[in-house]
């Protein structure tokens, strides 16, 4: 009888010692080195500003045109608010209104591959709390394919408005100072 006591219990301990070995198996083998988890130690920083700031307005900008977001990109315009920029083939300058802008932004967003705005420094800037004019160079590259590549290097002149303080800074014009 202790023959067959013996037997069992390597039988269970064989079961037991498979099952830890099945366990750390799977447990290890769910290990995917192309999805490292998530590195904790890097401060959660949120790339979308309040646009409170003038600053917050360019970052949102940028971002808008890196992600093609024009769900952000419509935050930033005023309801009142004008583009304009001149032609130089007709020699005068073009305006268009917030609808317009929106429908050739989304163009530009949807028939684009990628997007790459720099904001330079600002060398101008003049208001107060409620009302500010804004001059500032950029740089834009836009791809539509890898054979079509166009660099722009110019300025903007944006005029940021707001009903009180504590509220967020709108684009109310947009001129563009870009040479052809």
């Amino acid at each position: 009888m202790s023959f067959i006591n013996l037997n069992q219990k390597k039988k269970r301990a064989f079961i037991y010692c498979s099952l830890i070995i099945a366990n750390c198996t799977l447990i290890i083998g769910c290990f995917n080195p192309f999805s490292p988890s998530i590195d904790n130690s890097i401060p959660n920083e949120n790339i979308i500003s309040d646009q409170k700031t003038v600053e917050g307005v360019f970052q949102n900008f940028k971002y808008s045109y890196t992600f093609k977001d024009t769900n952000i990109y419509g935050q930033l315009l005023g309801a009142d608010f004008v583009f304009t920029y001149f032609d130089y083939d007709l020699g005068i300058d073009v305006s268009w209104d917030r609808t317009t802008d929106m429908r050739t932004t989304e163009g530009l967003f949807t028939n684009s591959q990628d997007l790459r705005l720099i904001w330079n420094n600002i060398v101008f800037q003049e208001g107060d709390s409620l009302a500010v004019d804004v001059k500032r160079g950029f740089n834009l590259t836009i791809t539509f394919n890898p054979n079509d590549v166009i660099n722009f290097y110019g300025f903007v002149d944006l005029t940021l408005a707001r009903p009180t303080a504590d509220d967020k800074w709108r684009i109310r014009q947009w001129r563009d100072l870009t040479n052809p």
